[in-house]
């Protein structure tokens, strides 16, 4: 394990709490694969970014509407990009975990509340509701170019509800990749990161402060700003307020 990689592992176990575990390849290996996805999943976020502002601005011939196949491109695109990087997450552990030559499992098993946790389930299910009835609430504007905004932003939200679902489902169902004890109570940590990453609403914010400004400014275009303002409001009170992810992992593999 290279020096660098052994640093970086010591820093996370001293993060979240587990000063007496030494770095291992194994850990190396899995937070390896999570901070390269999270590099490449903000660099998606920003190319998505980038080119739902490139669409918006070029001269394209016909109403607004006539926009939409590319928007949904560039959402579909993002949404299938996530998707492969939590896979490929996924698919890491697996070769990880089958290197092993002893394997120990969950004592008890990790649900939803355990992992996740019932505030920040509140709060994703609150923010894809805001964001749903923002578009849905100005389909009925006459500008087209809005009302195709507000289709994507549809589609988009159901794609990610879609998504989060089911890789969360893999999070929770997936073997535990551990040795030892100490492996474990880690396994359960990046669980619990994993699933509060998923759920971090970065492109429940960008969609509609992207999508829902068309030809005539309106009270649309404050109220998508005001959403990520308060979002990211109540997202850091929710991260200052909750237990940290160690403690959390703890309290899953006490309670189930």
């Amino acid at each position: 394990m290279r020096e660098a990689d052994r640093a970086e592992v010591e820093r996370w176990l001293a993060r979240h709490g587990l000063v007496d575990a030494r770095p291992t390849p194994l850990l190396a290996a899995r937070l390896a694969a999570r901070w390269r996805a999270n590099v490449v999943g903000s660099a998606l976020i920003a190319a998505f970014i980038i080119g739902a502002a490139l669409t918006h601005v070029s001269a394209l011939p016909g109403p607004g509407t006539s926009r939409l196949p590319l928007l949904t491109t560039l959402v579909v695109g993002l949404l299938a990009g996530q998707w492969l990087l939590g896979s490929w997450v996924r698919r890491v552990d697996r070769r990880a975990g089958a290197r092993l030559s002893r394997r120990v499992a969950h004592p008890v098993e990790l649900g939803w509340r355990a992992v996740l946790g019932r505030p920040y389930a509140v709060f994703t299910v609150a923010g894809f509701a805001c964001a749903a009835l923002l578009a849905v609430s100005v389909l009925p504007v006459a500008d087209p170019l809005l009302r195709s905004g507000a289709v994507v932003v549809l589609i988009g939200l159901a794609g990610a509800a879609v998504g989060i679902v089911m890789q969360l489902r893999q999070v929770l169902a997936s073997p535990a990749v551990a040795e030892d004890e100490v492996s474990l109570t880690a396994d359960v940590v990046m669980r619990v990161e994993d699933a509060r990453a998923l759920v971090t609403p970065g492109l429940v914010w960008v969609l509609p402060a992207i999508f829902l400004n068309g030809d005539s400014l309106g009270w649309w275009n404050v109220a998508s700003l005001a959403f990520v303002v308060v979002g990211a409001i109540a997202f850091s009170l929710l991260r200052i307020r909750t237990t940290g992810d160690g403690t959390a992992a703890r309290r899953a593999m006490a309670t189930g």
